[in-house]
């Protein structure tokens, strides 16, 4: 199929391939000319504008969103209702807050385009070899319009359509919500192996412990990788950014009266490092960066 493709960085840039090399035909737009000229590069159509992009889609016209949450979201689905028509179609892969998809299913639903909210997981690699999606959208019948496109861009068994809109940005929520409890469970492991009385190699830890442990992950091959790379991190500091998904799973379970005690402490500690300097802060720095090339800070 040919579909628009708004947003050509690094996770627009590696779909806009994986797409094409499963027999779609991207037309892709980006406020940085640089990113249209490097997707065009990979056999992309290049537009100049979103309306420009538009303007080169078959009817029902097909667009997937894959820019920054917030406003940067808000203000391209402003534009995508004054541009498309009925029955067109909007796919949003960013990891927009799940209250604001349903926003904008209203918003675009008035118009008579069809809404999908997708929660795009894997980092950069899963979007350039094979992703894992959460696809929210309220007809059933319009998402099998746009099923081959996930069957070729997911990995095996990596799809799944959640039903109505809002489902699939809430399921990628919490998602990363686990990630969070996760990765600082990590860090701290590493954290406390650093001030024991043994010299440990913590490739060679994040090694053993991917082979057949209970602890086996990618995020322990991606700790493999960081250390590999600087064996005690001392190149970058041990601030945890954060992009608000465990936040914003913690207050949502604050409002059903969940108990969510690992995923909230892990988004205290995060932004407790914004204020310290921990070596387990680093790790989860270092492994954010692996999966989702997410800036660290350097020392």
């Amino acid at each position: 199929m040919k579909l628009g493709l708004i947003g050509l960085g690094k996770m627009g840039i590696n779909l806009a391939q994986n797409m094409m090399r499963n027999g779609n035909e991207v037309v892709g737009f980006d406020l940085d000319t640089k990113l249209v000229e490097e997707a065009a590069g990979y056999g992309a159509a290049s537009a100049s504008s979103l309306e420009d992009m538009v303007s080169q889609l078959p009817s029902p016209k097909i667009v997937w969103v894959m820019v920054p949450a917030g406003k940067p979201t808000d203000a391209t689905v402003d534009q995508l209702v004054a541009a498309l028509d009925k029955d067109d179609i909007v796919i949003d892969g960013g990891n927009t807050f799940w209250k604001d998809s349903l926003r904008h299913n209203r918003l675009l639903t008035e118009k008579g385009v069809h809404y999908f909210d997708c929660g795009s997981s894997g980092g950069w690699r899963g979007a350039l070899n094979g992703g894992n999606f959460m696809i929210g959208g309220d007809d059933a019948d319009v998402f099998e319009t746009i099923r081959p496109l996930f069957e070729g861009i997911s990995q095996k068994d990596g799809y799944l359509y959640t039903g109505k809109a809002g489902s699939g940005h809430y399921l990628k929520m919490v998602h990363n919500g686990i990630e969070y409890g996760m990765m600082e469970a990590i860090g701290e492991g590493f954290e406390v192996l650093q001030a024991s009385d043994f010299d440990y190699d913590n490739e060679a830890v994040a090694k053993v412990w991917n082979n057949g442990s209970v602890v086996r992950s990618w995020l322990m091959e991606l700790a493999e990788d960081a250390f590999k790379k600087d064996p005690n991190l001392d190149a970058i500091k041990g601030r945890m950014h954060s992009n608000g998904e465990g936040q914003w799973t913690v207050e949502d379970a604050m409002d059903h009266g969940i108990p969510t005690p690992v995923i909230a402490a892990s988004v205290m500690t995060r932004f407790r490092s914004m204020q310290d300097d921990t070596f387990n802060g680093k790790v989860v720095s270092a492994l954010r960066n692996g999966f989702g090339g997410h800036a660290m800070d350097k020392s």
